[in-house]
């Protein structure tokens, strides 16, 4: 909450109105000095998004351990008490982009000596045109691009590319020439890390869309769904942040720490939870008997899972034709 002084003028500096105490009643902004300090600003910003440290911890604790509370609150009237749908996910995406920023997997730092000397003999040999891997980092046996030109201009018809064919040859040759396995799996997966809040948030209408098929029209708003899919990915957010984090402060203590099973139970704890939730949050919101909820959330689990495939087939391809 601001602790900045009261304005001794009483006119609000955004509507005029005459203000008796610290907020103004016609507008509801505060009557305080507007020239703040960047700490302040910076507490504010956070003060904001979680609404006061109450309301923050109890929008918090019956995320992660009440499945469908807040949506069943949020929708009964009950909004004060917790986070808004959207700016929990907008503060959960926050902190996750943040964490990510600050911790990231660098490639190079961890290839070991003989993935540097591998890496080296690529480069040596594209100098003199051509494309063979070495031992087990081979990925591709494929001919260099004055072939396939070669082909292009004076072979055979059935032997030529197509246009998309030959980009893509293109692509994958210029992607194998300068990144090892490892590279490319490494590269995708931190790629993968810092676009999960963005990723999520392009399934989420999607998500809600098929749990508006699976219930009733008449009982039911897609705006109903879309609460419930808002708190569940706000969920699912949180708790890929947690193992995140965990994984972390973890990892500074060494691989071969007497305490890093303990990572290893509570990551497991937490994969168990992320794929168990979305039965009992389903079927406390919708009120359906455990078996109809049982079988429409496998359904729509498999439902989504397809989708999600699919998204990440194309994301897998959107990231790799933009390696380098």
């Amino acid at each position: 909450m601001s602790h900045s002084p009261i304005r001794k003028d009483k006119t609000c500096l955004n509507c005029r109105h005459v203000v008796e105490q610290k907020f103004c009643p016609n507008c509801g902004q505060e009557n305080t000095d507007s020239r703040k300090t960047f700490h302040h600003l910076f507490v504010h910003f956070f003060e904001d998004l979680t609404h006061y440290e109450n309301a923050f911890w109890k929008t918090i604790k019956n995320l992660l351990f009440k499945p469908a509370t807040l949506t069943k609150e949020y929708l009964s009237g009950k909004r004060l008490s917790y986070l808004a749908p959207v700016r929990l996910y907008i503060f959960i995406s926050f902190i996750t982009f943040l964490l990510i920023a600050l911790f990231p997997n660098k490639v190079n730092e961890n290839l070991s000596k003989s993935e540097k000397e591998i890496t080296s003999k690529l480069i040596k040999q594209e100098t003199k045109g051509k494309i063979n891997a070495f031992n087990e980092d081979k990925i591709f046996d494929l001919r260099p691009m004055k072939t396939i030109d070669s082909i292009q201009k004076y072979g055979k018809e059935s032997e030529k590319f197509s246009d998309f064919e030959y980009w893509a040859y293109e692509k994958v040759l210029t992607v194998t020439e300068h990144n090892t396995k490892r590279e490319i799996i490494e590269k995708f997966i931190e790629s993968f890390l810092h676009n999960i809040p963005k990723i999520l948030f392009i399934i989420m209408p999607f998500f809600a869309f098929f749990l508006w098929i699976f219930h009733g029209k008449k009982r039911w708003y897609y705006f109903d769904h879309g609460i419930f899919t808002l708190h569940y990915f706000s969920f699912l957010l949180l708790i890929f942040l947690i193992l995140f984090i965990v994984q972390k402060l973890f990892g500074l203590l060494g691989e071969n720490s007497p305490v890093a099973f303990i990572a290893d139970i509570i990551n497991f704890v937490g994969i168990l939870w992320m794929c168990y939730y979305f039965y009992p949050a389903h079927h406390r919101f919708y009120g359906e008997s455990r078996i109809v909820s049982f079988v429409k959330s496998v359904m729509l689990f498999f439902i989504n899972s397809f989708f999600i495939l699919l998204l990440l087939v194309f994301y897998v391809f959107y990231i790799f034709i933009n390696l380098h």
